[in-house]
């Protein structure tokens, strides 16, 4: 399938979290379309951790922009050139106090191709031992919650976990896991 060519850009918000520009492209057929709007986020990176008593590591926390509390997975930014590898191990160890023995990525999922232009890595790490304490970001306020992988099963099964990234990660480590 062919591109878009784009023609222009033109940013109209640039902040640290969140950017925001317009493109001006042409489409295969030659039609311009001139008001494409493209958000640019950071990369993230999300973790199905298993400890070594084989209990996937959950958090929940508050999210502000839909206004609910969510079991998620751990996980969060890629910290500018650092790799997703890095980041996760980084995100772990500072969200749940946990290091990992191996840590395997399973999954590379666009969050929203449209008009997102990040991508969120899912790792798959095994071996899981409390090493540290928390030490979350200044505005970050999670509880660290264990679950077995039939109880997570059930969570999805009853639509508790809200997070639509967070599910397809969960799908791809259960299907990791199972293989063993």
């Amino acid at each position: 399938m062919e591109k878009w060519q784009k023609i222009a850009s033109k940013y109209l918000v640039r902040e640290k979290w969140a950017t925001l520009r317009v493109d001006e492209v042409k489409l295969p057929d030659g039609l311009i379309k001139d008001d494409y709007y493209v958000l640019e986020y950071p990369n993230w990176v999300n973790a199905i951790a298993l400890t070594e008593a084989g209990k996937i590591i959950m958090v929940r926390q508050y999210r502000h922009a839909a206004d609910i509390v969510s079991l998620e997975v751990p996980g969060g930014v890629i910290d500018g050139d650092e790799a997703p590898e890095f980041a996760i191990k980084r995100e772990l160890l500072e969200e749940t106090g946990y290091s990992f023995k191996t840590c395997k990525l399973i999954a590379e999922l666009y969050p929203n191709p449209a008009t997102a232009n990040n991508v969120t890595f899912t790792y798959l790490l095994t071996g899981g031992d409390k090493t540290h304490e928390q030490h979350l970001d200044e505005h970050e306020i999670l509880n660290v919650e264990e679950y077995t992988v039939d109880e997570v099963k059930q969570l999805i099964r009853e639509n508790k976990i809200a997070q639509a990234l967070h599910v397809a990660a969960l799908f791809y480590g259960l299907e990791e896991i199972a293989k063993g």
